[in-house]
């Protein structure tokens, strides 16, 4: 038999059920499970420690990203705090400088109190890994593509350089998805998504999922998810699992609108700098055409104008591009990282890491591209024209 695509992997993963045939995943709302006798049971004794909704899609996720087990969490950040629980006081981290607000907030305001140490370097830059990794690090933290500036960074690079140390290479797989990149194969020990965006892909579900890639790591993140509790409901299992079935053919169609935005965005004459990994300009293309398939459908740019007040006004004037924290969804939205997904960051950390006060995210949806793209036209065309309005109104006053 020929090797299948993706799509059809996936849709078949998903198993019959074998009780009665339906061809949905059940949905098992149920909190216990009657045993024969103590300890005898059909594999499932309480829904906290296993569920069978629930493993029916850890199973799915863990053929996604070719692991060894998968995890179904509460939340994208229920699945980082799992992680972070393999550490101990006096470890330390290495994470990428341009990374998620609600990910440097629990760094730092929960488990740097407990003595684990976060550095954060540009991972883009593998001599700046080098430099910085030590017998202390235990992770090298990446997203990648980040959130929000779209830097990439050489997983299979940063795997080997991990490796010399002991290490564990963690890959927040979020804005790629297993559909474009699969970090195990490229190195990764542990990978992290936030399942609310592109694997729910509807916006109607928050999720997070863990993917390990050895069985010691597999029994360290179960015995933490049974012991914290932070399980993903039976419903919402089977919500992820529907996202999933759709997952290519939606993939495929927010990244050929993200290629033709990104492509129109370049002569924007509003726009200063702008961030799509699959324009030939992008710094770190070469590398993201090397481990992705596509290039994703999250663009973010500056503008020329580089104020908080400048970014607010172009947000409330698109109509297509809904004003909202996340992405991944059906529908395009878009949001002002620096007071809305990374305002938790004080603005001189954030600003080094390259989001500006400017800096305004979208994620391109599945709408007609044309209609994104003049939705996108006429937001340009009322803020130039303010712009102009106030400038003749400051000439005239002086």
């Amino acid at each position: 038999m020929t090797t299948q695509q993706l799509s059809t992997q996936i849709i078949h993963s998903i198993p019959v059920d074998p009780l009665t045939g339906a061809i949905s995943v059940p949905i098992y709302q149920t909190s216990t499970f009657v045993q024969e006798a103590p300890g005898v049971h059909k594999g499932f004794d309480y829904s906290r420690t296993n569920n069978p909704t629930r493993k029916i899609l850890e199973d799915i996720l863990t053929n996604l990203e070719q692991g060894d087990a998968g995890f179904a969490f509460a939340s994208g950040l229920a699945a980082v705090d799992a992680v972070l629980k393999l550490l101990k006081a006096g470890d330390e981290i290495l994470a990428v400088d341009d990374i998620y607000g609600g990910s440097f907030r629990i760094f730092t305001h929960i488990y740097q109190k407990f003595g684990i140490t976060v550095k954060y370097i540009n991972t883009t830059d593998i001599t700046e890994v080098i430099e910085h990794i030590s017998e202390q690090t235990k992770f090298i933290w990446i997203e990648t593509p980040t959130n929000p500036t779209l830097k990439v960074s050489d997983i299979r690079a940063i795997s080997a350089i991990a490796k010399t140390v002991d290490a564990l290479l963690v890959v927040d797989n979020t804005f790629a998805s297993p559909a474009l990149q699969q970090p195990i194969l490229l190195g990764a020990d542990i990978v992290i998504h936030s399942a609310t965006k592109y694997l729910g892909g509807h916006s109607d579900i928050i999720a997070g999922a863990v993917i390990t890639k050895t069985p010691e790591l597999s029994e360290k993140i179960k015995f933490i998810q049974n012991a914290s509790g932070t399980i993903l409901a039976p419903f919402d299992s089977w919500l992820l699992i529907r996202g999933i079935e759709t997952l290519p053919l939606r993939i495929q169609k927010h990244c050929e609108n993200a290629v033709q935005i990104a492509n129109y965005l370049k002569s924007e004459p509003l726009i200063d700098k702008l961030y799509y990994p699959g324009l030939a300009s992008h710094h770190n293309h070469l590398i993201a055409k090397k481990q992705q398939s596509a290039f994703g459908s999250v663009i973010s740019f500056t503008l020329k104008t580089d104020t908080l007040e400048a970014a607010q006004e172009f947000v409330c004037e698109t109509q297509l591009f809904k004003l909202a924290e996340s992405l991944g969804g059906v529908k395009s939205l878009l949001c002002h990282p620096a007071q809305m997904t990374h305002k938790s960051i004080p603005a001189p950390t954030r600003q080094a890491a390259g989001v500006a006060d400017s800096l305004i995210r979208l994620s391109v949806g599945l709408e007609d591209a044309t209609d994104l793209i003049n939705d996108l036209k006429q937001a340009f065309k009322k803020v130039a024209l303010n712009q102009k309005k106030t400038e003749i109104l400051t000439n005239t006053l002086a």
